[in-house]
């Protein structure tokens, strides 16, 4: 077994190299490993240089902590929604989607603890998601008063069926593992601390295949999907812009009552 470890400069995200599998761990646990401009950076580079490293024949997302990822960093985007410029949060944001959209490579994942906002809507870009059986996620959006992010418009009800999907983005009700997996939206719970020691299982059985095959056919799922991603992720950053042009609503006043959550 090979193993290698590296941080980026940031200190957002920990890499760790095993058997071929890429493991790209969230690494600020203090926040819950919530998602600010550096670390859509840091996750973004990680998945562009696997893209382009053969010897990386899978990746797992995974966080350092007590949580999966509470999603974007609510301090950061309340103090831009509260300066009107809804622009400034697109740019590192975009970049990751832009790659997770279109990652041609197998992408597992490994939640536990909780995944809020992006630590939801990030797993229907995700092939293969195993939960510890205490983990849940969240979708806040209807309650913070803002449009679903990263595709979630379709992709949620594409996985989960209209009903669940109703449920999760627009009553913005918990989804525990067990719910996860029912709907569609994981494929197994694991025992609790044992999460990613299953995934990396099943990603090293998955990376000790013909690269070249998986690769492909990552590629015509993908294409399976047609534009559908793409559109849906277009019409969602149009709403989110028509927010901040909105002089009746002030954006910040939501994300800044979601920071005690």
């Amino acid at each position: 077994m090979t193993e290698s470890r590296a941080t980026d400069d940031d200190h957002r995200i920990e890499l760790e190299f095993l058997d071929h599998v890429l493991v790209v761990a969230f690494d600020r646990p203090a926040a819950r490993n919530a998602f600010d401009s550096a670390m859509y950076r840091a996750v973004a580079g990680a998945l562009s240089g696997a893209l382009g490293d053969d010897d990386v024949h899978s990746v797992v997302l995974t966080g350092r902590g007590k949580a999966f990822t509470s999603g974007q960093d609510l301090r950061e985007m309340a103090a831009v929604a509260t300066g009107g410029d809804g622009s400034a949060l697109g740019s590192g944001f975009g970049d990751l989607l832009d790659l997770l959209v279109t990652f041609d490579k197998p992408l597992l994942a490994a939640v536990h603890g909780v995944g809020m906002g992006l630590g939801c809507t990030i797993v229907g870009h995700v092939d293969l998601v195993l939960m510890d059986e205490s983990a849940r996620l969240r979708a806040p959006f209807a309650e913070m008063g803002v449009p679903p992010e990263a595709a979630s418009s379709y992709l949620l009800p594409a996985r989960m069926g209209w009903q669940e999907a109703s449920r999760v983005l627009l009553a913005s009700e918990w989804v525990t593992a067990p719910e996860a997996v029912a709907s569609g939206l994981a494929l197994r719970t694991c025992p609790d601390g044992t999460v990613l020691e299953e995934t990396l299982a099943l990603a090293q059985t998955i990376a000790s295949f013909p690269p070249h095959a998986t690769r492909q056919i990552k590629r015509l799922m993908l294409a399976g999907r047609g534009s559908a991603v793409a559109d849906a992720r277009r019409r969602e950053e149009v709403a989110f812009a028509a927010l901040f042009a909105d002089p009746a609503v002030n954006p910040g006043d939501g994300l800044t009552a979601g920071l005690g959550d």
